[in-house]
């Protein structure tokens, strides 16, 4: 049978099982709650697997893989950090204390969790606006990601592949909410679990074992053919692809503070993943999901890490070039690896993965941002009664989700000509503003009884103010793009300190700690105090066993 015949029934049948799954989402899905957060009923397993596919995408496996390319084994601080904080931490001392403060004040959205929490509409509205401002650019990049995976695979015109994945992805959305959304997580991120584990076996049997293939790519970076290629890598503190890049140098402030730090640890404020811990009963659920999510996340970044750098052994023993020179480029690296190096029929199978990678990210995103719209930033603030409040707040959810899809399909459209590396900038742009603007606030929601609704909104302004700033005006990645400081200075520089420190350091290392500033001196100067009424029942039952 022609293999492009079997790659499109393979498609089909996992796409029928995605459809089966919305069906059942939405045949489940009887109000807000159910559609929100899954009726606070949601199996651990499933919400791991829900909360690690929505993690892991096209930029973190076809991205971040071809940065490992580049970088090498550096990127592994990255799943170390993602398993330490994204999942542990995330889970134990923030998933806990959201879940049962998120129940207490039935809050259903991240931005109504902090919005109620601190007695602020404007909180919640200024944190929907956010998500629905910024998220349509994280989500248009992976839904580039894919589409062009597609386009590749299949011979799908790049146009065709976005309209399709967009109509199928909104159906298990629009309807299912999210146990449409997270059921189907749960099925995709087993499909990419397999996959990655596969690739690992392939590669490792295919260089002779473990010892041999790390072997032979420390020894590769000493090679005069390489060292020739690596020139400039070099120059920017390369030492080889089983080493750290030289402290300080551009490599290392690319690697340590925009990889690594940047992702990992704005993870802890992403609102996609935050409210899935509102959506298991009980604490019991999120310890039971831990190490189901630290698996999940060590074999798919850990597998794409390691695949990524190994591939320079490979593609240098077949062509006498490293994997970034040979692919033509970061985000070519894998999929030219796979292309290159492993049989047809692993290569449907990988295709099919990257549109569960892709389809479990996305559906999450237009989620998100389809009820901070119809929840947070439209939401109605008039008494109503129960069942119409709930019957309203359904209808305008999902129009959210509507609204949010067109919003990222023009964008699917549009990015592709203005930006080169999309799915590395958008990636992030979104954790990296997420940390700065959140994290504070969410932590003061979660720990501290007398933090001020003036102190958490101060903080939230300040850092999102800053972290846009150092994107437009000092970070080269961002400002190269949006060009501001090329126009001001008549095209004689694109930042404005073109210093390598300070071009390569990430928005996160400055608008957080400015953030965390600005939350404490606000604090201090804050004389009006939360009601004690409102405490007491944020923390009913929070900090006991």
């Amino acid at each position: 049978m022609d293999q492009q015949i079997i790659k499109i029934i393979i498609i089909i049948v996992y796409l029928g099982v995605v459809g089966f799954l919305g069906i059942l989402g939405w045949r489940r899905t009887k109000n807000t709650a159910d559609y929100m957060i899954g009726g606070r009923k949601i199996h651990p397993a499933v919400m791991a697997l829900s909360y690690g596919a929505t993690f892991i995408s096209t930029s973190a496996i076809v991205g971040f893989g071809g940065f490992a390319g580049v970088f090498g084994f550096s990127l592994l601080w990255l799943t170390f950090l993602n398993i330490f904080l994204g999942v542990f931490i995330a889970f134990v001392f923030f998933g806990k204390r959201t879940r049962r403060i998120g129940r207490n004040l039935d809050a259903h959205t991240f931005p109504e969790f902090l919005g109620k929490r601190f007695n602020s509409k404007f909180i919640q509205r200024f944190s929907g606006i956010v998500i629905f401002v910024f998220m349509p650019i994280y989500a248009a990049a992976v839904m580039i990601g894919v589409c062009r995976l597609l386009e590749a695979g299949l011979g799908v015109p790049y146009e065709w592949a976005v309209a399709v994945f967009a109509i199928l992805v909104s159906a298990y959305v629009i309807f299912g909410g999210i146990k449409g959304v997270m059921y189907s997580d749960a099925f995709q991120g087993s499909l990419m679990l397999v996959g990655m584990v596969a690739l690992l076996i392939m590669v490792y049997t295919q260089m002779g074992g473990i010892t041999n293939a790390h072997k032979a790519l420390t020894d590769l970076s000493s090679n005069p053919a390489v060292m020739e290629q690596t020139a400039g890598l070099q120059a920017g503190g390369f030492q080889g692809w089983t080493s750290m890049p030289k402290f300080l140098s551009k490599n290392w402030m690319i690697v340590v503070t925009s990889i690594v730090a940047g992702v990992g640890v704005g993870v802890l404020a992403q609102p996609q993943l935050a409210v899935r811990f509102m959506t298991v009963k009980s604490d019991r659920e999120l310890n039971r999901a831990v190490p189901i999510g630290g698996m999940f996340i060590l074999l798919m970044t850990g597998v794409a890490f390691v695949v990524g750098a190994l591939s320079n052994v490979l593609f240098f023993q077949k062509t006498g070039q490293i994997s970034v020179v040979a692919a033509g480029g970061t985000d070519k690296i894998i999929p030219t690896f796979l292309e290159t190096f492993t049989r047809p029929w692993f290569l449907t199978i990988f295709l099919v993965m990257m549109l569960a990678a892709g389809m479990s990210t996305i559906s999450s995103q237009f989620h998100t941002m389809g009820t901070a719209v119809g929840r947070d930033i439209f939401g109605s603030s008039k008494k109503q009664d129960a069942k119409t409040a709930d019957k309203k707040g359904l209808i305008t959810s999902r129009l959210g989700v509507l609204v949010a899809i067109i919003v990222t399909v023009v964008l699917s459209y549009l990015l592709p000509t203005i930006w080169s590396d999309a799915i590395g900038i958008a990636t992030g742009l979104f954790f990296g503003l997420c940390g700065a603007a959140f994290l504070p606030m969410f932590v003061g929601a979660l720990y501290s009884r007398k933090m001020t609704k003036t102190a958490a909104i101060s903080g939230m302004v300040a850092g999102f103010s800053a972290s846009v700033l150092w994107m437009i005006f000092f970070h080269a990645k961002e400002a190269m793009v949006f060009k501001l400081v090329n126009a001001l200075t008549g095209g004689a520089q694109d930042v404005v300190a073109p210093n390598i420190i300070v071009a390569n350091l990430d928005p996160l290392f400055v608008a957080l700690p400015i953030s965390i500033i600005v939350t404490l001196i606000v604090q201090a100067a804050s004389k009006k105090k939360l009601s004690a009424d409102l405490i007491e029942q944020s923390f009913i039952g929070v900090g006991k066993k």
